[in-house]
């Protein structure tokens, strides 16, 4: 207890020398809308910066003030033009409840809780130590079998919340695999790295933040994608002893890392598939609160024949797949001893929107992508998919996830939460 109230003490204390240092900008006014009937709590708000009419270059840090209230929030450069885009908040609503705050600027880092983060390491050969990065640029031939080493901590980037947290094999299988965490504080950086730098797979077992309880194999895991052409499952990327990647150049890049939200972009250049050549890029997102991840994908060279299919693995399920509609969402959900091992109980689902659903197929048991579900959307060129991928693990900070469902109304309850529309208006 006394520790929460150093904590607390600290940050207010933090947050007032962070405003007295404002500068002369008059503050705006905003006001935020509940438009449904629903409790919505933690709802990520993303205010464009055209919206707010501001013109400052300088680093400058957002104070939202709700009453008496601090609200956090973070400023997101999204092009990396080096210019901020967006005000990307996170707040509770009542039913139907406005909301007005006030938008002031401190040249101080308020130093709002960490409840999001991205960890990213790579080395250039097999005897050098992992070096911390914020992007990469991997070539079809610079695979993990072709290389003979793995060049990435934990193979690729990670990303979490105070819930849960994920990772993507960057190393040219680009599947998506899940941490469980025990605790709310971020995971340590050097999981994945051994004391000299090397990297290890040091996460399959328990630590005091959890560990890696998702078993992959050669499915896409929890929210990777493929497309299906002429009845042919295309996988973006390869599998482990496959040595030339189906894409050309794969650019990876950290976007944005900040108290309430993270952000990472992969783009895909050449992705061959059924003689066809795709352009991709798909940005992944996380906020604090949720047990998951927003995951936003764009392709460019769609002939009209394609069918996007979601992924989410079902490695060890013995459970009948439930498929349920919430808000503008069908929810794909499963709920089995998931893990490795077969030694706790994981749910998982993938929301994906009602508009483009077409009903789902199961992937083989041998081929390039097998043993998921995959969720069947229609798919437009140059068109953003958006969707989200849930994980709750009985040993996370809510063990009623051991029930069925229980986490299957918490997706369902996640669903139409997230289809909840908040109204923003600008005001003086």
């Amino acid at each position: 207890m006394k520790t929460n109230l150093y904590l607390s003490i600290a940050l207010t204390a933090t947050i007032l020398a962070s405003c007295k240092a404002q500068q002369k900008v008059e503050g705006i006014k905003i006001t935020l809308k509940n438009t449904s009937e629903l409790s919505v709590p933690q709802k990520a708000i993303a205010i464009k910066r055209s919206q707010l009419s501001v013109k400052m270059d300088s680093k400058v840090y957002p104070i939202l003030i709700h009453k008496k209230d601090t609200i956090p929030a973070q400023l997101n450069d999204l092009d990396g033009d080096g210019k901020w885009d967006e005000l990307f908040l996170v707040t509770d609503f009542t039913p139907n409840e406005k909301k007005t705050v006030e938008l002031k600027w401190s040249s101080v880092d308020p130093k709002f809780p960490i409840k999001t983060s991205v960890r990213f390491g790579k080395r250039e050969a097999k005897d050098l130590p992992v070096q911390p990065a914020t992007e990469e640029v991997l070539m079809a031939n610079q695979v993990h079998k072709k290389l003979g080493f793995q060049k990435y901590q934990t193979d690729g980037p990670t990303w979490e919340n105070d819930k849960v947290g994920f990772r993507h094999y960057l190393d040219g299988r680009n599947s998506k695999d899940v941490f469980g965490k025990k605790t709310p504080a971020m995971t340590p950086e050097d999981v994945g790295i051994n004391s000299k730098g090397a990297v290890e797979d040091n996460y399959h077992v328990m630590y005091d933040w959890g560990r890696d309880i998702f078993p992959v194999g050669s499915s896409a895991g929890l929210g990777g994608y493929a497309l299906l052409i002429n009845d042919k499952i295309n996988r973006l990327g390869i599998l482990t002893n496959d040595t030339l990647n189906n894409v050309e150049k794969t650019t990876f890049k950290i976007v944005s890392e900040g108290p309430v939200n993270s952000v990472l972009s992969y783009k895909y250049q050449n992705w061959e598939a059924s003689g066809n050549k795709y352009q991709v890029q798909e940005t992944t997102s996380i906020w604090p609160g949720m047990y998951g991840y927003k995951n936003t994908v764009k392709i460019d060279g769609i002939k009209g024949k394609e069918t996007f299919l979601a992924a989410i693995s079902n490695l060890n399920n013995k459970n009948p797949l439930k498929v349920v509609e919430a808000g503008d969402w069908v929810c794909l959900i499963q709920h089995d001893y998931l893990t490795y091992e077969h030694k706790w109980i994981l749910g998982t689902a993938i929301l994906v929107p009602k508009k483009i659903y077409k009903g789902y197929i199961e992937a083989p048991k041998t081929g390039q992508l097998t043993d998921s579900y995959l969720a069947k959307l229609s798919v437009e060129n140059n068109k953003e998919i958006s969707y989200y991928a849930i994980a709750g693990w009985e040993l996370s900070a809510d063990p009623n996830f051991k029930d069925s469902a229980y986490f299957s109304n918490y997706v369902t309850t996640l669903a139409k939460q997230l289809s909840a529309k908040i109204n923003v208006e600008i005001g003086k």
